[in-house]
């Protein structure tokens, strides 16, 4: 786990297997944390990931809005959101497929486009059905940015370098989630249905990657569903289980308890207003993006495991302090903790999966990783609602501590034992 020279200890066996060297790092030599701001793909990718938390983020603040609209139920209004996610779960794992079959560049632009299109017909649906309709395939085309993006950064970088992309990737993605609901907020103010408009300049994003996004050299082979017991056996059971319930379980943190059972606490406990709520949340998030950024620089000492690991800690320590804090500036504070752990953990998931994977398979592990993380985020809020008449969001909280303390053990002990595995 450590930082070992050990370039030459990961290679791959006459039958395609990788050597004993695997669960090391690679690309040790290669120290360069630079972001290549001048790269096609880092102009793409930056460009597309910036759009992603304008499915959720910029459309939230005006929910209320949106159900006086429709006179819609406040379970039906949630759909808004959860349909988003839902088609991520399901569908995920096929689009990786289809991108290591067709290519990247493929999936990509036609994901964009239909990400902006269906989007921005929201706003002239005539009813809720409608919009429902669009909110799944806008979901479906959030997946394939999704996949896409990391995946291009995967095949396109190595080393140090991959992660600082990787973490600088991840900062964009936080940076938007932290900005777009005040820009959501003011949207909505002039009506119900601006907002939808905003994902219009998904338009300009699919041109500039038509334009100029040159598809990453490999060999696209014959893939089908049983594709994926090959990713399986790559990363091997011990592996996929430490990075696939990583990713399930940062995001059932980050959703159950950051954006569900910490503005529930505020407001029952501490009677903070809306905009307090939005300042502890926007905390969290730029916390990410600043922790996300650094990365690459951490990945030249520590190794992705040890940085997972040391995520789950940020996140333990966090949500327990959020649980015995006695003022909300204490909370508020508490989820710059959390909001760094979180930073940390998902840009050494992908860098680990873009390493032990081979390109020809890549996508697909990675669309994985993404139906792992959409299952966590929608499933949290309900979890933590259902949980929270007999427990309490308080309990909540202490709990959620205790877990992100024990996933960050558990996974501790599973990299010690995948290590000691490879030296033996």
């Amino acid at each position: 786990m450590g930082g070992e020279d050990d370039g030459q200890c990961r290679g791959r066996m006459a039958d395609g297997s990788l050597s004993v060297g695997r669960h090391l790092r690679i690309g040790r030599e290669q120290r360069d944390t630079s972001i290549p701001w001048d790269s096609p793909v880092v102009r793409v990718v930056f460009a597309s990931t910036l759009l992603a938390p304008l499915g959720i983020s910029l459309i939230s603040p005006g929910l209320t809005v949106i159900q006086s609209r429709f006179e819609l139920t406040d379970a039906a209004a949630s759909l808004i959101i959860s349909t988003y996610f839902v088609t991520g779960i399901v569908l995920s794992p096929f689009i990786g497929l289809l991108e290591d079959r067709i290519g990247r560049r493929r999936v990509l632009i036609p994901s964009l486009l239909g990400f902006s299109l269906a989007g921005a017909a929201i706003a002239f649906v005539p009813n809720y059905e409608t919009a429902l309709v669009l909110r799944i395939v806008q979901g479906t085309a959030a997946a394939g940015i999704f996949i896409t993006t990391v995946t291009l950064i995967g095949d396109t970088f190595a080393g140090a370098q991959r992660s600082a992309v990787l973490g600088a990737n991840t900062a964009v993605l936080s940076a938007g989630a932290a900005v777009f609901p005040i820009v959501g907020g003011v949207l909505t103010a002039m009506s119900w249905n601006t907002p939808f408009l905003a994902y219009l300049l998904g338009i300009p994003v699919a041109l500039l990657a038509y334009r100029i996004l040159e598809e990453p050299p490999m060999e696209h082979g014959v893939h089908r569903l049983g594709s994926f017991r090959r990713v399986v056996d790559e990363l091997s059971v011990r592996e996929a289980t430490l990075l696939f319930g990583s990713a399930f379980m940062i995001e059932l943190l980050l959703f159950g308890a950051v954006f569900t059972a910490l503005p529930f606490l505020l407001v029952v406990e501490f009677g903070v207003q809306p905009v307090g709520i939005g300042f502890v949340v926007t905390g969290a998030l730029a916390a990410s993006a600043v922790s996300a950024s650094q990365t690459g620089r951490l990945s030249k000492r520590l190794s992705d495991d040890v940085l997972i690991v040391f995520g789950f800690g940020c996140v333990g320590v966090g949500l327990l302090v959020a649980w015995a804090a006695g003022s909300p500036v204490i909370i508020g504070l508490s989820s710059i903790v959390f909001g760094a752990g979180w930073g940390l953990v998902l840009p050494s998931i992908d860098d680990e999966v873009s390493e032990f994977v081979s390109l020809e398979y890549r996508a697909e592990a990675l669309s994985l990783r993404n139906s792992t993380t959409f299952l966590g985020r929608a499933v949290a809020p309900l979890i933590f609602t259902a949980l929270a008449p007999t427990w309490g969001y308080q309990q909540l909280l202490l709990a959620a501590g205790i877990l992100g303390f024990a996933s960050g053990l558990f996974g501790w002990r599973l990299s010690e034992s995948l290590s000691n595995d490879t030296k033996s």
